[in-house]
């Protein structure tokens, strides 16, 4: 059976985000309280990056550290250096306290080209890099996957995420074909999967190789139409709710795990809401998404 996590962003613990931040006792506490096994790190410094007081947080709430999301700019090849630090920094702390099933999701740094941010949810292939801007972050992606697996042993995946270089099905496919298999994976999202315009379903069947990591997030169509209608960004969008609680959307949770089953995988699956400050209580939401996780078998 699959195993359940959330992560701190459903706590509105989400880097730049303006709002009341729970500290990171309450959202451990709330994790555990709500049911889940699971947390990732959330942006560092959220949690302790000691790890010896990080391990014990974890253990007092029996919660395991699954991986942690790390902001890349691989997309400019002077940054390389930076956002490559930035993963092994991560691991180093992952491998130390979660162990090897651990992994560094690479997050293409969200809503910082005003481009790609103000056409969330509606990106045209003009919109992309060019070739040599490929050439260049895939370059990227595949070192920093390299380096975190030749210093700490664990596998890197890259998130395909709204508001940044890598969002719709195509350009996740070809991130995927320009970088090796055998060290770069795939968290796969399926509400930013949705809102990039794919098909989860499809989507899950297409990358079974690759997929690696799992992130539950539904698509309110609704909100992504009104989205479309008054050309928000990505930020007003979520703040509309473009990602409603598990069940309010319009992905097929059953079908998803029907899919996922299809193609063997057997790792973890993470909750995120992303709930963000003024949005409602996170504690109250996490119940609500566990509860439903359970009546459709997990």
């Amino acid at each position: 059976m699959l195993q359940v996590a959330n992560a701190p962003c459903s706590w509105g613990v989400i880097e730049n985000i303006a709002g009341e931040r729970y500290d990171y006792t309450r959202v451990l506490d709330e994790i555990a309280a709500s049911g889940y096994a699971g947390t990732e790190l959330g942006d560092w410094g959220f949690m302790p990056t000691e790890p010896a007081r990080l391990r014990a947080e974890l253990e007092r709430r029996d919660l395991q550290l699954l991986g942690s999301w790390v902001n890349v700019n691989f997309q400019d090849e002077a940054q390389h250096a930076e956002s490559i630090e930035a993963c092994l920094r991560a691991a180093r702390l992952l491998a130390a306290v979660g162990g090897a099933d651990c992994l560094v999701v690479q997050g293409p740094d969200p809503y910082t080209n005003p481009v790609r941010s103000l056409h969330s949810g509606r990106i045209t292939p003009e919109m992309g890099m060019d070739a040599a801007g490929w050439k260049v972050f895939a370059a990227g992606a595949e070192l920093a996957a390299r380096r975190v697996m030749a210093e700490t042993g664990l596998r890197s995946v890259l998130h395909h995420h709204t508001g940044t270089w890598i969002e719709t099905p195509a350009e996740t496919e070809r991130l995927l074909d320009m970088t090796d298999s055998a060290v770069l994976g795939l968290v796969f999202d399926t509400g930013h999967w949705a809102f990039g315009g794919g098909d989860p379903l499809t989507g899950i069947r297409q990358f079974a190789e690759r997929i690696w990591y799992v992130h539950f997030k539904d698509h309110d169509p609704a909100v992504h139409e009104q989205s479309r209608q008054n050309a928000w960004d990505g930020p007003q969008s979520v703040g509309a709710g473009i990602f409603p609680e598990l069940g309010k959307g319009d992905v097929d949770f059953p079908g998803v795990l029907r899919a996922l089953d299809a193609i063997g995988y057997e790792g973890w699956v993470v909750v995120e809401q992303d709930v963000l400050p003024g949005m409602g209580k996170p504690l109250e939401s996490a119940q609500r998404n566990r509860e439903y996780l359970r009546s459709i078998g997990i």
